[in-house]
């Protein structure tokens, strides 16, 4: 089963990105703050040309003005809920949780 927690490990892109469109992925955006550390993180590896934004569930509720430019499914959240996905390769279904806490 996978962790509640994210997994941290050292970025690492064996490629120049300067001048590249790249495509961050995320499983779910809520507050916008993990993709900001990603942004953060991807400007050390040089100056794309363009970023986008691709994620499995957008739950609202942001603190920065970031949008992703392709999502999976929209939902409507409590800010209290949490939203797990699931994938088949790694819990044995795809599925979207939501629960309340």
């Amino acid at each position: 089963l996978a962790s509640s927690q994210p997994e941290v490990r050292r970025t690492e892109i064996p490629f120049p990105i300067d001048d590249k469109v790249v495509i961050l992925v995320d499983d779910v955006i809520f507050t916008g703050r993990t993709v900001r550390a990603a942004l953060d993180a991807l400007m050390d590896f040089g100056r794309p040309k363009k970023v986008e934004l691709a994620v499995l569930v957008d739950r609202g509720h942001r603190e920065l003005p970031i949008e992703p430019t392709y999502v999976g499914l929209t939902i409507t959240t409590l800010p209290n809920e949490h939203v797990t996905v699931r994938l088949k390769e790694i819990s044995g279904r795809d599925e979207v949780v939501l629960e309340r806490h």
